[in-house]
């Protein structure tokens, strides 16, 4: 979703990426170039530009309003797996399986620093929310903290035991939460790199992390097809949300706290009351697995993204289907 709410931007493996009209599901342009699949999309905090990364080993620069394409940031050596813009719009980060994140001006697309020290793929990257760090989360079981604005190495964050395939900031920035294939969540300090606690009792890998809103509770998503909440603070586990019956693809809090949302390759979204973890609703009607899933700023819209080639919306009080976007020709990856 735009920071305002009112487009939708869906990439795919058909080397685009579509903007719908978030209130009537309009179909608003098609994002050409790309020469491979689309695998991450993200708007500036200003809502005015989007980035694509893809398997063309590119980040593509497009103009929200007019669907022009601005730039194409070249540089990568293998397919790039996550994009994300500082929290001032000024610096775009990108992650990709050649082993390195590169910084670029969002203005301009020049290349600014490439980060080298990862011995694996970077399948994640993200932006402390004061802009001043950047975490990246790769194949070669570590975390790397980096200054934003010099590109200089902080930390590695050591201790997993397999493939890290998530990382986030909690929204205060003090913790760094890191989802792994070794079936724990890891809660790092990230103004010292100590590590806090290790979140465990999933029985498959964690392929995605998230904070709640206001910081006191993390979600995890794990191929065991449940979801497990967290203390922020204490790493206590509050609940498990079971009912999913394939992979938990992707999870997300509604923007008051109160909601979460749940994708997985069972073909359902699965809504859970965030205080108790009871099941509230199940989102039904995906011709194929669910790869993403995401709240409009409002928290009146819940958008999900699947291999059937499409976007579908829906009420987030009553779980009610709204519209389908259809046009793109092969899965929708984010």
């Amino acid at each position: 979703f735009s920071p305002d709410g009112q487009v939708i931007a869906s990439a795919s493996y058909d080397r685009t990426v579509r903007l719908w009209d978030t209130a009537t599901g309009a179909h608003h342009q098609t994002l050409e170039g790309h020469g491979d699949g689309v695998r991450a999309v993200a708007f500036s905090p200003d809502g005015r530009v989007i980035a694509s990364a893809s398997w063309d080993e590119t980040v593509r620069l497009w103009d929200t309003a007019t669907g022009a394409h601005h730039e194409t940031l070249e540089g990568h050596g293998g397919p790039v797996r996550s994009v994300a813009f500082s929290p001032d719009g000024q610096v775009i980060a990108s992650a990709s399986y050649d082993k390195t994140v590169r910084l670029w001006d969002a203005a301009t697309g020049a290349h600014r620093q490439t980060l080298e020290g990862h011995g694996g793929p970077v399948r994640s990257v993200a932006f402390s929310p004061d802009g001043r760090v950047i975490a990246s989360a790769s194949d070669d079981k570590t975390v790397r903290l980096w200054d934003a604005a010099t590109g200089a190495h902080r930390q590695t964050l050591e201790g997993h035991g397999n493939g890290v395939s998530a990382v986030a900031f909690s929204p205060d920035g003090r913790v760094i939460a890191s989802a792994s294939w070794d079936e724990t969540v890891r809660l790092w300090d990230a103004a010292t790199s100590a590590h806090h606690q290790t979140l465990e009792g999933h029985g498959r890998g964690v392929r995605a992390v998230a904070f709640s809103p206001d910081g006191r509770v993390i979600a995890s998503a794990s191929a065991d097809q449940t979801v497990r909440l967290w203390d922020a603070a204490t790493g206590a586990h509050h609940e498990t949300l079971e009912g999913h019956s394939d992979w938990v693809s992707a999870v997300a809090f509604s923007p008051d706290g109160r909601v979460i949302a749940s994708a997985s390759w069972d073909e359902t979204v699965r809504l859970w009351d965030a205080a108790t973890g009871a099941h509230h609703e199940t989102l039904e009607g995906h011709g194929d697995g669910v790869r993403a899933v995401a709240f409009s700023p409002d928290g009146r819209v819940i958008a999900s993204a699947l291999d059937d080639k499409t976007v579908r919306l829906w009420d987030a009080a009553t779980g009610a289907h709204h519209e389908t976007l259809e046009g793109h020709s092969d899965w929708v990856s984010a």
